[in-house]
């Protein structure tokens, strides 16, 4: 069973859904009363739902990451640094390679190759 959806619980819903639109092509839908926001993978990929979160509940607390498969990971990240995302230091791992940075709701987030390795 596939895993299909993914809840981020965002201070700012929309300044959240203009993050992942603009850096990683989702599609932000609204239907009309409800209160998520889904943003819709353009390539199959599961999708995320934006919940308006609690006032109590604390931003960028999460021990979970998303991780999103990027082919050149130090291509993405220079074309995503012209456009105002700034990631960390890209890592090299077991034939493939990583970075992290964070979403305006400080959720922790990464570009991987590693679902395009080549098995040694």
């Amino acid at each position: 069973m596939p895993l299909g959806r993914v809840v981020i619980y965002a201070r700012d819903v929309e300044e959240t859904a203009r993050f992942y639109e603009r850096h990683f092509g989702f599609t932000a839908t609204r239907l009309p009363g409800d209160r998520i926001v889904e943003l819709v993978a353009s390539d199959g990929g599961a999708n995320i739902l934006l919940h308006q979160a609690a006032k109590g509940q604390r931003s960028g607390q999460s021990i979970v990451k998303l991780v999103f498969d990027v082919e050149d990971v130090e291509l993405f990240c220079r074309q995503r640094a012209a456009d105002g995302l700034d990631f960390g230091t890209i890592h090299k791992a077991d034939g493939y390679l990583f970075v992290n940075a964070k979403d305006p709701c400080q959720n922790s987030i990464s570009v991987s190759s590693r679902a395009f390795r080549k098995d040694s």
